[in-house]
């Protein structure tokens, strides 16, 4: 049985969220807390596998206690505004239900916990690497998640970026300058003020350009020497010759 704690500061809510656990075979109902910091004192006492947490309450709210608890159960966020949704997913949040929380929608977050759980008992970095290697954007009206081992490049266009993985491109509005703050240096490659290359998936390069698939992304005259030296990284079997 999945041990479930409810943490809302509306009697209502956390009625609900209980007579929804109640209903699914796989799930149990271990308790609820009407704050974030009678919630800290509970899990001290007592082991749950997922958190039902309300994002407004007093004193602290439930990201505030995210950002500081140190590993929290699985959790899903409850709460009747959409715009915290990226925060939550930032903090590694499992799913984020929107009140009033309709039964289909609770019962599809309770199977992805299900399956959390499976992957955590079966393999204990699988789930972790899950959250590592992907992260959310808007787009379209929509958060989507995006893996960064299916990006193929990111280009910068104005006041936003495009995300070219194998399948699709995204567009959403960030800066180029905080996308590349964010992604792991190893795996990304600064090749242009207007473009971040994924190092494994070029397939050639020049002194002007880098070759993926079928897309051909220019290489600045300020990045040309580093961008070579870190594509070749020593495996050239010969020397850079001059161009």
């Amino acid at each position: 049985m999945i041990k479930c704690l409810v943490v809302d500061d509306e009697p209502l809510a956390r009625e609900c969220i209980e007579n929804y656990i109640q209903q699914v075979d796989f799930l149990e109902f271990a308790g609820s807390c009407k704050s974030a910091l009678e919630l800290s004192s509970v899990l001290e006492q007592t082991k749950v596998d997922v958190l039902f947490l309300d994002i407004q309450m007093p004193i602290m709210n439930g990201l505030e206690f995210l950002k500081v608890v140190e590993n929290p159960p699985i959790t899903i966020l409850t709460t009747a505004f959409p715009n915290y949704a990226v925060e939550g997913f930032n903090l590694n949040v499992l799913d984020y239900l929107l009140k009033p929380i309709v039964f289909n929608r609770f019962f599809a977050a309770a199977m992805k916990v299900k399956k959390a759980l499976h992957l955590q008992y079966e393999h204990p970095t699988s789930l972790l690497k899950d959250e590592e290697d992907c992260f959310f954007i808007k787009c379209d009206g929509r958060y989507v998640k995006i893996f960064t081992q299916d990006i193929l490049f990111i280009e910068a266009m104005q006041n936003y970026v495009i995300i070219q993985t194998h399948e699709k491109r995204f567009i959403t509005h960030l800066y180029l300058k905080n996308v590349a703050e964010k992604l792991n240096p190893e795996d990304f490659l600064r090749v242009h003020k207007s473009f971040i290359v994924a190092k494994s998936k070029i397939e050639s390069a020049s002194t002007t350009e880098i070759q993926i698939q079928s897309y051909k992304i220019p290489i600045s005259r300020s990045y040309k020497k580093d961008t070579l030296l870190k594509v070749l990284d020593g495996k050239l079997w010969g020397g850079i010759g001059k161009q």
